[in-house]
């Protein structure tokens, strides 16, 4: 389903109109009765509102924990100066 809604209403009611986009739905923002934007879900990770606490939480990606640091660099940072002396 396709909403549309005038710019005024957009900026009155934007938490309902993302509610509705939350849920599947399109919504067209015209200006003058002309469309000049959509405003749609974005692919990606299901996100779920915790009932009665306003929070949301997401699926993390495998691997999202995986260093990014060699070990050599990771112990470099770990055991090294906590000043650069060469930039003190």
């Amino acid at each position: 389903m396709v909403t549309t809604v005038n710019t005024h209403e957009a900026k009155t009611h934007l938490s309902r109109l993302l509610a509705q986009v939350e849920s599947g739905e399109e919504v067209v923002i015209a200006r003058a009765g002309k469309p000049i934007a959509k405003l749609v879900r974005l692919p990606g990770p299901e996100f779920v509102r915790e009932f009665d606490t306003g929070h949301l939480y997401g699926h993390l990606n495998p691997g999202w924990d995986e260093p990014t640091m060699s070990d050599a660099e990771i112990s470099e940072w770990e055991n090294g100066p906590l000043v650069n002396e060469d930039n003190a």
